[in-house]
């Protein structure tokens, strides 16, 4: 008899501090292993280290990593950050700039863009006890990364 897996999420309080985007990794590590997923691994520690490290670097809050399986073999991963302001690297242009070739900064979230299969950003406003900023995430899927 088949079974189903139900969908799980995972949301892990990140201080600003930097540590952290490494902490979230080796978490993001252990939820894919506990759920079967290891083949996840490699492009979405990609994913969650550029979109982890975007929001230390131009934020200077706390933020969020949230892992989300709604279908088995896919994985959203996404980052809250309490700053509303869209990156560059994530605006609505599907070409983006892309830095020049010895450009030291600027090839995170266009790697993001090239490594998910979808990718997005939320912004967030402020309601109640609620913080606003933004959540920039990215999906990748097994059997189809590239």
């Amino acid at each position: 008899m088949a079974t189903v897996s139900p969908s799980w999420a995972y949301t892990l309080q990140l201080p600003h501090d930097p540590r952290a985007p490494g902490i979230a990794r080796v978490t993001l590590r252990s939820v894919l292993a506990a759920h079967g997923l290891t083949e996840l691994t490699p492009t979405a520690e990609l994913l969650a280290s550029e979109l982890l490290t975007n929001a230390h670097l131009h934020t200077r809050g706390p933020y969020a990593l949230r892992l989300h399986a709604a279908e088995p073999d896919r994985l959203r991963i996404a980052v809250w950050d309490t700053d509303p302001t869209v990156p560059p690297g994530f605006s609505g242009d599907p070409g983006g700039t892309v830095p020049p070739d010895d450009a030291e900064h600027g090839r995170g979230l266009h790697l993001v863009r090239a490594c998910a299969d979808t990718w997005g950003v939320s912004v967030l406003r402020e309601l109640g006890a609620s913080k606003g900023g933004k959540l920039l995430w990215a999906e990748c899927q097994g059997g189809g990364l590239r």
